[in-house]
């Protein structure tokens, strides 16, 4: 059986790279799928004078894939204590990212309480140099 379900969503990403932190958050509206061990939200980002970014995010036992299109064009996959390998497209050209994922924790959404995914991790991009990365996405159902 498939659950799905309009969510309310809060994404927070924390980049540190030598002594510099940036936060975003972003709040959008989406939607949370359920189908047997799998879970997916969907949404778009509306970012100022820019394309929307239209984002997909699956979570299974093993590990956790994020597609964007739109504005940016990526595929990164997170595996606990693994490094994975994509390609980060934008209006200015491509990036090679790397991404070492140390933590993944997720907990499903139920009638009490929001869903809530937490991964840090570390990205090389093009090569050069560590940034250290939190994202945190909470959602919860729209009427609650």
């Amino acid at each position: 059986m498939v659950h799905k379900v309009p969510v309310n969503i809060q994404l927070t990403t924390e980049i540190s790279e030598m002594d510099e932190k940036s936060v975003t958050v972003i709040e959008e509206t989406g939607t949370f799928i359920k189908k047997g061990d799998t879970s997916v939200l969907t949404f778009t980002e509306h970012i100022e004078e820019q394309e929307d970014v239209h984002s997909l995010i699956t979570i299974t036992n093993d590990k956790i894939s994020v597609k964007r299109s739109g504005g940016v064009d990526m595929h990164q996959t997170f595996r606990q204590k693994q490094i994975t390998e994509n390609i980060y497209r934008h209006a200015f050209g491509s990036i090679h990212m790397e991404t070492h994922t140390d933590q993944i924790t997720y907990q499903q959404p139920d009638e009490h309480d929001q869903g809530k995914l937490f991964i840090s991790y570390t990205t090389k991009l093009n090569g050069e140099g560590d940034r250290q990365h939190r994202l945190t996405l909470l959602f919860k159902e729209e009427n609650k």
